[in-house]
């Protein structure tokens, strides 16, 4: 694994979380207040496949589109200057963990399971990794995924924040960050 040398002022910023909440939303709105480009992860494999992500499970299996999504994150998370929200399971995988920590600064978006449960019904149709689960099976995989959540630079509750009130917090954050570091 390739270690790329920047400054911090230049990394990549990356957004994990559970699904919907709100890496997207606030991932672009960092990328707008600090003029960077955003990536979406999912996104970009669905136009380079042109299949949605349910489709892609359902034609080749998670496995396989977890070595996709694997490679395409490790391809952004060694250029400069992005903002990437990842898909809620690609910081599961060991190697995607160590790309994005030593190559980009992390930031959890932490929910607490009370605040997500409310988003389910707008979710379940669109999470390949939802369908066919009960609530109790679903509480039980945002639980696992705290571990892997948990291993970032930053983390941000964003239970009472608005998504720009959330993106303002980080680029502040950032901004400070920079100006200690270099």
């Amino acid at each position: 694994m390739r270690n790329i040398q920047m400054s911090v002022r230049e990394k990549s910023i990356v957004f994990i979380g559970f699904m919907g909440v709100g890496k997207t939303t606030i991932g672009s709105l960092v990328a707008q207040k600090l003029y960077r480009t955003f990536i979406d992860i999912d996104e970009e494999i669905e136009k380079e496949y042109q299949m949605s992500i349910s489709e892609i499970f359902a034609a080749h299996g998670e496995q396989a589109f977890r070595e996709i999504e694997k490679e395409m994150i490790r391809s952004f998370c060694e250029q400069r200057l992005k903002i990437i929200s990842l898909g809620g399971g690609a910081f599961m995988q060991p190697e995607v963990r160590e790309i994005c920590l030593a190559n980009c600064i992390v930031f959890y978006l932490d929910m607490s399971w009370e605040q997500w449960k409310e988003r389910l019904n707008i979710l379940i149709d669109s999470r390949p990794v939802l369908q066919g689960k009960d609530l109790d099976e679903i509480e039980e995989l945002f639980y696992k995924r705290q571990g892997a959540y948990a291993v970032n630079h930053s983390t941000l509750a964003v239970d009472s924040k608005t998504a720009n009130e959330a993106a303002d917090y980080i680029v502040d954050s950032l901004k400070l960050a920079w100006d200690l570091y270099e």
